[in-house]
């Protein structure tokens, strides 16, 4: 008998033990499971439960009469069965009952769902009316964007996990649904060339897409648009595959040449039907890049895991990404005092939910259509078991990449694998992938290294690393926990590189708050100094910008040695490039655009040429 107790100890301890490595494993690989709101709804068991008495309607009709692509809809309703967890989902296509279910021949499923696709947004009936549960009556406030297809809203009961629909409105739809929306700038492969990506209804067999563009205030040339989509089969997984997924439309791609260096240009991306009618978007501008080495002011903003939220305040929502719209609201606000921003990994966690793209297009086009807007790869956009993502997780909930390599335009070689070079005035940045193997001997390490190694440092000598994982130093909660305080191998196979190329500064996101990291060389800070930086390039500073939005992460309790500033809230970082000598760097809160930490490095040439520990160019005795 003990000796059966005994094995029952030990195999509950061991459970135990089991649970808890799993845990900190899950911590580390930032899985949150269940964090996408969306994901909260079961909605294939949903039970059709319509009632004669309820009711529920939206107004108006016709959306976007005077061109507009976001609106604000007025929903009544009526139940006579109210209760507290009462919601009423937004649905697009507005058609989604079982007859726009896949055919799956009964494979995944117990029975056929009545509803296999996810609503786009929800909020709870009692939203607006707290005494809903009383009187049955409610008005909600739903502000909706141009996604390609018309909407309706459905009243259900029975809360998220145990949906029953009691009724469905009435359809409305924007006056054009195709209309070309959110566009989104961002560097080419040369300097002098700016790319415009959009998204429309209209493929190639309808309508021929093109941006007119031209000098602010000269003569208008046409250049022709490239389009691309996909479809579920493109997916890897749930809900991507399943209840997530929705048409992403068709995304356009054109090719702005030949741009003269800082000059201000005009366009707007229009569609020539078939009947030879054209369709058009809103006049826009953006200011052309400076050549390479080009002493100019240069501003750039750089920051990671934003996220997007619901300016309708819908639950969807309510605590995903609560800093999202602060950090979005401040960079319009602050748009003329910078000049291109890098979003580096996690844009909006759809994790599968496809319409989340839309809505994060649509959340940020004020800044995309004005400065170019450089992405880079996150874990959300990206990894998922058995195809070739470098972390065997779950976390793009089945995107692996496809939605993000499609709707942003970036100058890779091949956009499947999600690195590349961008040269932008005095300054390199060298994006990487932390999704994809990085260590010694992968063809991204070779990558990283040519990279660093062909920039040409007395005219750009402004050179940055950039991943979304971070690669070098991190004081987060789980880093601290595992003891590595950064990715593992992270650090130990890039250090080199760093330290040999003399790279200025790292940025990172994944973790969510910001930490400044002393110039630093396998883990000893080479400067006591704490802000301002002058001479020899000794070490890299390391810097996580990961408060853009998302759910804010802890720190350990101690900061070790090597960090100088750490803050739990959102905020991005802003680069400043006076001139060749001379750069500042400021961290600034997404709550009042104020600066709350900064340093400046100072330093000539030779600087950049002087002789390091592990950075010495060899030398001959020779004369």
């Amino acid at each position: 008998m003990e000796e059966i107790i005994g094995k029952k100890r030990f195999n509950m301890i061991l459970v135990i033990v089991c649970f808890t490595n799993l845990s900190i494993a899950f911590a580390h690989n930032h899985i949150n499971f269940g964090e996408q709101p969306l994901a909260k709804i079961a909605i294939h068991k949903t039970i059709l439960a319509l009632h004669s008495s309820a009711s529920i309607t939206a107004v108006p009709f016709v959306l976007g009469i005077k061109g507009e692509d976001t609106e604000w809809v007025t929903v009544e309703l009526e139940s006579p069965e109210p209760s507290v967890d009462d919601w009423v989902g937004v649905f697009s296509p507005a058609n989604f009952d079982s007859s726009t279910c896949p055919y799956t021949g009964g494979i995944g499923w117990v029975e056929e769902p009545y509803i296999c696709s996810a609503p786009i947004k929800y909020k709870y009936a009692n939203h607006s009316n707290p005494n809903y549960a009383k009187t049955g009556k409610a008005t909600l406030k739903f502000q909706l964007i141009n996604q390609r297809a018309d909407f309706s809203f459905a009243l259900f009961s029975g809360g998220l996990s145990e949906p029953r629909l009691v009724a469905v409105s009435n359809s409305i739809s924007f006056a054009n649904p195709k209309a070309p929306v959110y566009p989104r700038l961002a560097l080419g492969k040369s300097w002098d060339e700016m790319t415009v990506t959009w998204t429309s209804g209209y493929d190639l067999d309808e309508a021929v897409p093109f941006v007119e563009w031209g000098p602010k205030g000269g003569k208008q040339t046409r250049s022709p648009a490239g389009t691309l989509t996909f479809n579920r089969n493109s997916m890897c997984g749930e809900p991507a595959r399943t209840v997530g997924w929705r048409d992403p439309g068709f995304v356009h791609t054109s090719f702005l040449k030949e741009l003269w260096p800082n000059f201000r240009y005009t366009y707007r991306v229009g569609h020539m039907l078939s009947n030879g009618s054209y369709v058009w978007s809103k006049k826009y501008s953006f200011k052309a890049s400076p050549y390479p080495g080009q002493n100019s002011l240069q501003r750039v903003i750089i920051f990671g895991d934003m996220g997007k939220a619901e300016r309708d305040g819908s639950n969807e929502y309510a605590d995903y990404q609560p800093g999202s719209l602060n950090t979005t609201d401040q960079l319009i606000k602050d748009l003329d005092n910078y000049d291109i921003v890098f979003h580096i990994g996690d844009m909006p966690y759809a994790n599968g939910y496809i319409s989340q793209w839309d809505q994060f297009t649509a959340q940020v086009q004020e800044i995309s259509s004005t400065v170019p807007y450089m992405i880079a790869s996150g874990n959300h956009e990206r990894d998922w078991p058995n195809t070739g993502s470098f972390y065997d997780t779950p976390d793009s909930g089945g995107e692996c990449g496809v939605p993000a390599e499609t709707m942003y335009y970036f100058p890779a070689e091949n956009r499947a694998k999600f690195w590349y070079a961008a040269d932008y005035g005095m300054f390199r940045f060298c994006i990487a992938d932390s999704e994809h193997d990085w260590r010694e001997g992968s063809e991204q390490y070779k990558f990283i290294e040519h990279c660093l190694a062909t920039v040409d440092r007395k005219h750009q000598p402004w050179l940055i690393f950039s991943a979304h994982r971070p690669l070098g130093y991190s004081s987060n909660l789980w880093y601290g926990m595992e003891g590595s305080f950064e990715e593992p191998m992270g650090r130990e196979t890039l250090q080199k590189l760093w330290q040999k190329y003399k790279v200025d500064i790292a940025f990172y996101g994944h973790v969510h708050n910001y930490e400044r990291i002393c110039p630093i060389y396998q883990n000893q800070c080479v400067n006591s100094e704490k802000h301002h930086y002058s001479g020899t390039v000794n070490g890299t500073i390391h810097v996580v910008v990961g408060g853009g939005g998302s759910h804010l992460s802890d720190f350990t309790s101690a900061p070790p040695v090597w960090s100088l500033y750490r803050d739990r809230d959102y905020g991005f970082g802003k680069l400043t490039a006076f001139n060749h000598s001379y750069l500042l760097f400021e961290y600034k809160k997404s709550s009042d655009g104020k600066v709350y930490d900064s340093f400046t490095i100072s330093r000539d040439y030779r600087d950049v040429l002087a002789c390091v520990h592990d950075g010495c160019e060899k030398t001959t005795l020779a004369t």
